[in-house]
């Protein structure tokens, strides 16, 4: 019962949190942004089965993989795709701790 609320509460909580405290008079477009960012799910779809819930995301898909991460790390760096890459790395958190969890 732990993992979801963890899982989602990162997903959607901690976007929000961000948004309402750093980007105070633009919060609605910074959340809906680091929200979109959820897309890089999609990479699942390559996989078989397509949904293993004792499977580590984590360097398993293509977007969920090291070197996609560290182009995550870069995305915040660049003011202009900050919170795309943002939106990203938090969504690979909320993996993670589904990753330690398990």
């Amino acid at each position: 019962m732990l993992q979801p609320i963890l899982h989602y509460g990162i997903h959607f909580i901690v976007p929000l949190a961000i948004a309402l405290l750093v980007f105070k008079s633009q919060w609605k477009i910074a959340f809906i942004i680091m929200i979109s960012t959820m897309i890089i799910d999609l990479d699942h779809l390559l996989a078989t089965p397509i949904f293993e819930p004792n499977r580590c995301s984590i360097n398993f898909h293509p977007l969920h993989s090291y070197y996609a991460i560290a182009g995550y790390v870069v995305l915040t760096l660049i003011k202009k795709t900050r919170l795309i890459g943002l939106g990203c790395l938090i969504h690979i958190l909320a993996d993670s701790v589904d990753c330690l969890l398990m």
